[in-house]
């Protein structure tokens, strides 16, 4: 369901520095000096859908030795975020406004840690499938952006997009760990849970998860 546009948003979300909003969006004078902006040398981790904000919240409290990057198409959503990491008082997030198509011109090569894409589009219709996140062209840019060693962390409930991404992943010799096909079944304490996460297994649907490791 498409959300009803928030015309104050456009200028309420220019109060929060650590946001790049879609007038303002990131781009060459941000590639290659994220370590720099954040201050820090510390490693870099990147969400690719933030959402309203949740679990890169908590995951930048709990983690507070790391940077965090989260990425978000819609800017009316990413204002929830960007109040949750505001009310958290967090230094180590920044969020933008930005397509996740041009990733690139974003993160120079070896710059990021690790991705983390949490419930993205299944994109279910098979022309669609150069859409998806986890396909082979966007697996080769993550390549290129992370460092050796580079992990991405991916979930979902939808089953058909996960068999098919273990597919993509295997196809590309990628070394994929922690594959869960139940992950609430197992208590995971380290979980964070997504907005969408939380309600979707409340119906009952079972939450797929995986770690592939870029050499």
């Amino acid at each position: 369901m498409r959300l009803r546009r928030k015309p104050w948003v456009d200028e309420a979300i220019h109060d929060f520095k650590f946001v790049y909003p879609k007038d303002a969006p990131a781009g060459e004078n941000e590639r290659g000096r994220w370590h720099e902006i954040f201050g820090s040398a510390s490693p870099l981790y990147v969400e690719l859908g933030t959402g309203k904000g949740d679990f890169i919240t908590r995951l930048a409290e709990r983690e507070r030795g790391k940077n965090f990057i989260g990425i978000e198409a819609q800017q009316d959503v990413l204002y929830s975020a960007a109040k949750k990491v505001a009310e958290a008082e967090l230094m180590n997030v920044r969020l933008l406004v930005f397509d996740i198509n041009m990733i690139e011109n974003i993160f120079a090569a070896h710059e990021v840690d690790g991705f983390y894409i949490n419930f993205c589009d299944p994109w279910p219709k098979k022309r669609h499938a150069k859409r998806r996140l986890t396909g082979r062209a966007f697996m080769e840019k993550y390549a290129r952006l992370l460092k050796a060693g580079g992990k991405i962390f991916f979930k979902t409930d939808n089953r058909p997009l996960f068999d098919w991404s273990l597919e993509e992943f295997a196809a590309m010799s990628l070394d994929v760990t922690n594959i869960s096909y139940d992950l609430h079944a197992e208590n995971d304490p380290m979980n964070i849970e997504t907005e969408y996460e939380r309600k979707f297994s409340g119906f009952g649907e079972k939450i797929n998860r995986c770690e592939v490791t870029f050499p």
